[in-house]
């Protein structure tokens, strides 16, 4: 299993809005076409109206890199930049879990 938390800060109310909808369309297209993506959840930070955080796991590295590969993902990194502020990446290596298999 991989994964990843990724903290998102948009610039301003109205970015966070069309980040939050790109992010919707985003999500519909992984859940129709990417069977190695397990957990694709976006989060609003309680508190933080401007960031968000999404949390990833992914089958395996191979199931990740797929998931990079596709339209629908290129589509949002290029759209997103114009909306943020910034862009924290963790890599996660699981060592324990409920409802995994890792």
């Amino acid at each position: 299993m991989f994964g990843l938390i990724v903290r998102f800060t948009c610039k301003d109310p109205a970015s966070a809005e069309a980040f939050d909808h790109l992010a919707g369309q985003t999500v519909e297209r992984i859940q129709e076409s990417e069977p190695g993506t397990l957990v694709y959840a976006v989060h609003q930070v309680e508190g933080q109206p401007l960031q968000r955080i999404f949390y990833e796991l992914y089958r395996d590295r191979a199931a990740f890199d797929a998931h990079e590969e596709q339209e629908h993902t290129q589509r949002f990194l290029r759209a997103r930049d114009d909306l943020l502020a910034s862009v924290e990446v963790d890599f996660l290596h699981l060592q324990a879990g409920k409802g995994t298999t890792g």
